[in-house]
């Protein structure tokens, strides 16, 4: 079980595919490569990505602002920019709430 501040990676993700569904690695590079593939083109064309007992990934149109250097407190325009955001679905974040095994002897 992974814990603490780990990264999934594709070449994780790979392995996993490979390992459950029992395909050979390259097999399971494509079908990795093929969903994240499919999941940025819809991204891109401006839809909605919701995978169900997951989350949905969408699109935020953002409008340019003034921001501030945090260190100079100078002023600058912050250009408009379009940002991916992602919302759990109720089933994910009730796996994520569950307590961590062992949290007590921490």
């Amino acid at each position: 079980m992974r814990q603490g501040n780990c990264t999934l990676t594709k070449a994780e993700m790979v392995a996993a595919i490979q390992r459950d569904v029992g395909l050979s690695a390259s097999g399971a590079l494509a079908i990795a490569e093929g969903i994240l593939a499919q999941m940025a083109e819809a991204l891109e064309r401006g839809e909605s990505v919701k995978i169900m007992q997951f989350g949905t990934f969408a699109l935020l149109d953002k409008r340019a602002r003034i921001g501030r250097n945090p260190r100079s407190g100078e002023a600058h325009t912050v250009s408009a920019r379009r940002v991916v955001t992602f919302r759990p679905s109720e089933a994910l974040k009730s796996r994520v709430a569950r307590p961590l095994p062992n949290a007590a002897d921490k």
